[in-house]
């Protein structure tokens, strides 16, 4: 894993804007991790007996199902689940079970039911996703849901495959030994589903609005959940209210289960604003209901109008505070939330933010009892989709327009302002472009101390932040490609390829709305990093390519310079060397011209890197000892250490063990207290090979076995240099003969 100031050159262009995603040396090699025995020949002659070791234990167990509450009348549903499940035990397969039904049905509140008493039979942990069939972006992406997976059974995230069939190979190796529950919720297809199913003897539900043939071949068993019948629905009434009423007036209470369809959402909503008024008769609500459903019978969906006209009462008897809060909540892109949002869509100029929060989180409370929010976590928030529809629908009707608009922009501004946050606790030194914000207030989130709870942040809230980047090619374009440009940090380090690439395309698209040239350039270098990182080498030499003619155009000379930097990597990745060599060549004298010192003496430690690949030692050494010397003076500590390592190679290939000794020790030194894991075994590989060439067998394999602890640490298990590293070490370990 790079720091970012391996990867980029930051800084103001003559014409405003800067160029980022500059990689230094080419050493970025995809990553990925082998799991199982593998086998690599050419003629095989006898036998061949390959035995495949016992599953190590999860470094760690997830538990990751939601809570869930207590159902009525599923006995004969529960019943069915767990004979399905036992069957399919008896015969050594998995279990797979889709269940489907009318929104608001319960699908999810039976499948957690069920899966929360197998916790017992499926002891190595419980894996959850919100497929997204109704989020207001689309479906989620197999391929993230794969890598949230894969992280949550111990994967780093450097280690995830950046595509789906990769990805979901890995999970069903990870998962094959394993017992575990598995909850797809509100799938829209079978083939988004399919990646998803686990590999073993684990028990997978999947909730759908539709019923889902296509996953019969998968050995799927289907069940259809039913409304309530009406004596179920009184008892889930009289839970609800728990005071009497429904034994007070029993027709009255089947009148009313009989306007909410059976649907359990819709009966919850309205015993909650039952029990709101202690001293309402249910005849009331009974007559308003009845009223409302006729009004929204034309609007009806697959039944959904019952929930709708329930809603619709409960809507009307919010406090206006409430109902405000709940309309605009609407607004949000995403299906859940954390208080942050709330105070953010209510903060007003002039009132305490803490004053603000309070306000938020006591109108939050009312929203929840009235059941039109959830939990979903601590702090965090979700509609059931039924009812976040509801809420975009009354924010279009009874939320001025210009209200709409300025709740949109302190939810946009809310994620700007934070991710920016998170981006300047993982990288200090960075120089981040201007952002621009609406009139406030602006209002960002507490994630906590140190570059990994930022980190964290991003990559929690990545599904909100890919949606709001998307609305904003619409309503705030400015949004859009500063917020791509604000996950940087994520993108690099925990390597999310899919979204990297979707980000800076939608954002280089709103940068080309807005003419903005320097942004524009922005998402061009940054963009054609990722794509170097997805493999992608030709497609990112044309993003930089892209990126150079602008600047040119621009008479940005500085920014102009930067890409030579950047093609530079890109023909070296794509094996071309001696373009490689011309164009680091350049930057190593113009940047330098231009004012950038710093970013020259990268250049430097580039050619070196291309002469040491070609074995020329000398020319390597002198690129080096430049590049050390201008980085040093820079107070660039940390690419200093890396042109060390440089030069310590290319004495050692000079047989100059002295000076090469000299160079590595002192980079070792610096690296390790840096905490940088890549190269700090790049620097112990290189000891590794000194000892060696000094017939110090015993150190030479503490060196290597070191450094391939780290490799793997650094997300690197499965680059070039590991598998160099694995070759000296398993050569020095090999058997010699007596």
């Amino acid at each position: 894993m790079f720091p970012r100031d391996q990867l980029r050159q930051s800084g103001s262009t003559a014409g405003g804007g800067s160029v980022r995603g500059q990689e230094q040396g080419g050493h970025n090699e995809l990553s990925g991790t082998v799991h199982g025995p593998a086998l690599q020949a050419g003629t095989v002659y006898g036998g061949i007996h390959v035995q495949a070791a016992p599953q190590a234990p999860l470094p760690c167990t997830p538990w990751q199902l939601p809570p869930t509450g207590r159902i009525t009348d599923r006995t004969a549903e529960l019943g069915l689940l767990e004979r399905r499940r036992l069957r399919s035990g008896r015969a050594g397969h998995r279990t797979l079970v889709a269940v489907s039904g009318l929104g608001g049905v319960g699908k999810t509140a039976l499948a957690l039911a069920w899966l929360h008493t197998l916790r017992t039979s499926c002891p190595d942990g419980q894996l959850y996703a919100d497929l997204g069939a109704q989020a207001p972006d689309g479906p989620a992406d197999p391929a993230e849901v794969i890598g949230r997976f894969v992280r949550a059974l111990g994967v780093p995230a450097a280690q995830v495959p950046a595509t789906l069939a990769e990805g979901a190979a890995l999970y069903r190796s990870l998962t094959a030994g394993l017992r575990l529950t598995v909850l797809l919720d509100d799938a829209v297809s079978a083939a988004q589903v399919r990646p998803l199913l686990p590999g073993g003897q684990s028990v997978t539900a999947v909730t759908s609005r539709w019923r889902m043939p296509g996953l019969t071949v998968d050995g799927c068993h289907t069940v259809q959940l039913e409304p309530l019948g009406l004596d179920a629905g009184v008892e889930l009434l009289a839970e609800t209210l728990a005071d009497g009423r429904v034994d007070a007036q029993p027709e009255q209470a089947r009148a009313l289960v009989e306007l909410c369809a059976g649907l359990p959402l819709a009966v919850r909503v309205a015993g909650a604003r039952l029990a709101a008024r202690p001293r309402r008769g249910i005849t009331t609500m009974v007559r308003a209901l009845a009223e409302e459903h006729d009004r929204l019978e034309e609007l009806a969906i697959e039944g959904d109008h019952n929930v709708r006209a329930t809603l619709d009462l409960t809507y009307q008897e919010l406090p206006p505070g409430a109902a405000r809060l709940y309309r605009l909540l609407g607004l949000h892109p995403g299906t859940e939330f954390g208080d942050a949002v709330a105070v953010a869509v209510l903060a007003r100029a002039g009132e305490d933010e803490a004053a603000t929060r309070a306000r938020a989180l006591a109108l939050l409370d009312l929203l929840h009892e009235a059941n039109l929010l959830t939990d979903a976590d601590e702090d965090r928030h979700r509609f059931h989709d039924l009812v976040r529809l509801h809420a975009a629908r009354k924010a279009a009707l009874d939320e001025p327009s210009r209200e709409r608009t300025a709740g949109l922009r302190r939810i946009a501004d809310h994620y700007l302002a934070t991710a920016t946050r998170a981006e300047e606790a993982v990288d200090p030194q960075h120089r981040t472009m201007a952002r621009d914000h609406g009139p406030g207030p602006v209002v960002t989130e507490d994630f906590g101390e140190g570059p990994e709870a930022a980190l964290d942040w991003q990559e929690r809230e990545l599904p909100n932040l890919m949606a709001v980047i998307r609305q904003g090619r619409t309503h705030f374009p400015t949004v859009s490609w500063q917020l791509a440009d604000a996950l940087w940090p994520l993108f690099l380090r925990r390597k999310f390829y899919e979204q990297w690439h979707t980000a800076h395309k939608e954002g280089l698209a709103a940068a080309e709305d807005l003419g903005d040239t320097a942004a524009q350039c922005r998402m061009l270098t940054s963009g054609g990093v990722g794509e170097l990182g997805r493999g992608h080498h030709e497609r990112a030499l044309e993003m930089f390519e892209r990126a150079a003619r602008q600047f040119q155009a621009d008479g940005n000379a500085l920014g102009h310079a930067r890409t030579l930097n950047y093609r530079g990597l890109a023909h070296q990745r794509i094996g071309r060397l001696d373009e490689a060599t011309r164009y680091f060549t350049r930057a190593a004298r113009e940047l330098p011209e231009c004012g950038d010192v710093r970013a020259g003496g990268l250049a430097r430690l580039n050619l070196a890197d291309v002469a040491l690949a070609r074995h020329q030692d000398r020319e390597a050494a002198d690129q080096a000892a430049a590049a050390h010397a201008t980085l040093s003076a820079s107070g660039d500590t940390y690419n200093a250490a890396r042109a060390a390592i440089l030069l310590g190679r290319a004495h050692l290939g000079l047989g100059e063990t002295a000076p090469a000794e000299r160079h590595l020790t002192t980079a070792l030194s610096s690296l390790r207290a840096m905490a940088a894991a890549y190269e700090t075994a790049r620097a112990l590989h290189a000891l590794g090979e000194l000892a060696e060439h000094r017939h110090d067998t015993a150190l030479a394999r503490e060196r290597y076995g070191e450094a391939l602890a780290l490799y793997g640490t650094a997300g690197r298990a499965d680059s070039a240099d590991a598998y160099r590293a694995r070759a000296r070490l398993d050569r020095l370990s090999a058997p010699t003969d007596e």
